[in-house]
């Protein structure tokens, strides 16, 4: 079978919160697990995700740091 790799980013989290709970990984790691069993057959076994946590100041969009661009396109739309 093919490695097949799903990347979720997240948006943000609730005020306070630095990251997901423990239930939201877990809902995440068996959600995942079986869209790609019921999409494509791969066994739950042979299935393995990785949650991997990126800080908002380490991406970017279009060129530009993710907050400022952001920022640029609340600007044009609002």
């Amino acid at each position: 079978m093919p490695i097949v790799t799903i990347q979720v980013t997240r948006e943000g989290t609730t005020p306070g919160a630095a990251s997901l709970t423990a239930e939201e990984k877990a809902a995440l790691i068996k959600g995942s697990s079986q869209l790609l069993l019921d999409v494509l057959g791969k066994p739950l076994e042979s299935t393995f995700v990785v949650i991997e946590k990126v800080d908002t100041d380490n991406w970017g969009w279009g060129g530009l740091p993710v907050r400022d661009f952001r920022r640029r396109r609340a600007a044009k739309t609002g």
